[in-house]
């Protein structure tokens, strides 16, 4: 963190107050600053009167991610996104990543929303945390995955499997979540080794990304 700005009317608080001895302590400069002026640095719909100034994230090579246990030494498990444009749900999706065990996020440099303050707001510090690849395309990444011995797994409405039905091998493995609009693209569809669907009950026929994908991230992290 770089610099902590405070909107002149957020008041004072409990929660403020330690974020502010928090950042003390770490040696954060905090900046006092117009609320008009706080609300065009922010760049979110409903700014709450703090932000946090940081660095770029550090990204990580993805020949390091499909090689790398988690930290109780079990195999890799990627979460790949194909195309999300929703920051909301990338921060989500990073969010349960890191709840559910997630070794790595592999996202594609074109055509996706990248970490903006709002997809970092949602992701609730999780990003920090978790190792991150962005790759020139994933059809090629999914490829590199499996030549690693990744079995790749795609969720998407079309899949000829269900969740909960399908064989998930002990080893390493990658999760791939497609768009928000058209799911997974063709040639991902075709480089993944399964393809599943989440049953579905009602009327609709799939369910948000984000949720989605906690439910698949989730049920690898039951298996394993």
């Amino acid at each position: 963190m770089k610099d902590l700005l405070v909107a002149d009317d957020a008041g004072h608080n409990v929660l403020l107050a330690e974020i502010l001895d928090l950042a003390r302590d770490a040696g954060v400069p905090v900046h006092r600053i117009p609320r008009h002026r706080f609300d065009v640095e922010a760049h979110t719909d409903v700014p709450q009167g703090v932000m946090a100034k940081a660095t770029p994230l550090e990204l990580t090579d993805l020949a390091d991610l499909v090689s790398a246990p988690d930290p109780q030494g079990r195999p890799p498990f990627l979460l790949a996104l194909d195309g999300i444009t929703d920051p909301h749900n990338l921060g989500a999706l990073t969010r349960t990543a890191d709840g559910a065990g997630v070794t790595g996020l592999v996202l594609p440099r074109h055509r996706a929303v990248r970490f903006t303050a709002a997809a970092m707001k949602a992701a609730a510090g999780a990003a920090e945390h978790l190792p991150i690849a962005v790759v020139g395309g994933l059809p090629a990444a999914i490829g590199e995955m499996s030549r690693a011995g990744l079995h790749v797994i795609g969720v998407d409405e079309r899949g000829t499997t269900t969740l909960w039905d399908c064989e998930l091998p002990n080893g390493p493995v990658a999760m791939v979540l497609g768009s928000e609009g058209t799911g997974l693209g063709r040639l991902v569809r075709e480089r993944c080794d399964d393809v599943v669907s989440i049953p579905m009950r009602g009327v609709l026929p799939s369910l948000n990304v984000s949720v989605a994908g906690a439910l698949a991230c989730f049920e690898v992290a039951r298996r394993r």
